[in-house]
């Protein structure tokens, strides 16, 4: 066996291992769903093929209809929120100030916890009769019958989720955030400081575009995962009131798992969620390369 053979088998070998948790995971489950979407299967009679049908059925499906709608609202309210706020939060903790590394670690603290508490203290937080957010409202003299519902809510249910995710995943970017401001050059800073420039010029001049990998990266990341959001849904609101918050992967798991399973008509709604994850994402990758 000659040098660059082995190397190559060795090489092979490290990649192995991950590949093949890859196949048997991810790739083998997904080609069968593909194939399931086209499909009838409850789990218990023979598989049937029945073409598009799943697919024409979901156009009369009101649930489908407001979990594709709602996770549409979601990502828009989730994305831009959390990108402005992890990167003012990068921004600020970069500086030099006084227990700079705890208030970094307070902020990244949520991203960590547990969702199961930190969703029992955001809905005791919000609790629409003794929570204290009300409360203080209620002293600021807003009326007892005007307070929000929040989470309880069919109106505020929504912003209540998308805030309750930009508090948790905003530490997880702005850490992103802050190793893309440190590798920035501090030397175009202070040449555009010396040509007159103030902060604000500073920042959107000259460190914003040096940032645009990182912003790229960020939005990514960002968009995917407001697509497949459902822990945040199931913690909090359960997909309610109504279908108030209802999103796409909470419909795949309702339909697969919780009413009477219908494993075809899942796999369809799952194949819906990844062309529009891949539109997006093909969007946002040609967008970046005419930026470039």
């Amino acid at each position: 066996m000659n040098k660059s053979l082995r190397e190559s088998l060795i090489a092979y070998s490290f990649i192995a291992p991950n590949f093949i948790g890859f196949c048997i995971i991810t790739l083998v489950p997904m080609v069968i769903s593909i194939g399931l979407a086209f499909c009838d299967w409850d789990g218990v009679h023979p598989v049937e093929f029945i073409g598009l049908q799943n697919f024409l059925d979901l156009l009369k499906d009101d649930t489908f209809k407001a979990s594709f709608v709602n996770t549409i609202v979601y990502t828009v309210g989730t994305v831009p929120l959390t990108l402005v706020c992890s990167l003012g939060l990068a921004i600020l903790l970069n500086q030099k100030v006084k227990f700079r590394n705890f208030f970094r670690t307070v902020s990244f603290f949520p991203y960590v916890a547990s969702l199961v508490a930190v969703a029992a203290v955001w809905n005791m937080i919000f609790n629409p009769a003794m929570g204290p957010v009300n409360q203080l409202l209620s002293m600021l003299g807003v009326a007892q019958q005007d307070l929000p519902r929040w989470a309880a809510g069919r109106d505020t249910a929504m912003i209540t989720v998308i805030l309750f995710s930009v508090w948790k995943n905003m530490g997880y970017y702005m850490v992103i955030y802050l190793a893309g401001l440190q590798g920035t050059n501090l030397e175009l800073n202070e040449a555009a400081e010396l040509d007159g420039a103030n902060k604000w010029q500073i920042f959107w001049h000259v460190t914003l575009p040096q940032l645009r990998p990182t912003t790229f990266f960020v939005i990514i990341m960002l968009t995917i995962n407001s697509f497949k959001v459902y822990d945040q849904m199931y913690m909090i609101t359960q997909g309610g009131p109504g279908n108030a918050t209802m999103t796409l992967v909470y419909d795949i798991y309702n339909v697969a798992f919780v009413n009477t399973p219908r494993y075809g008509y899942a796999s369809a709604i799952s194949m819906v969620l990844f062309i529009l994850v891949l539109i997006v994402t093909l969007v946002q990758f040609r967008g970046s390369a005419a930026n470039e």
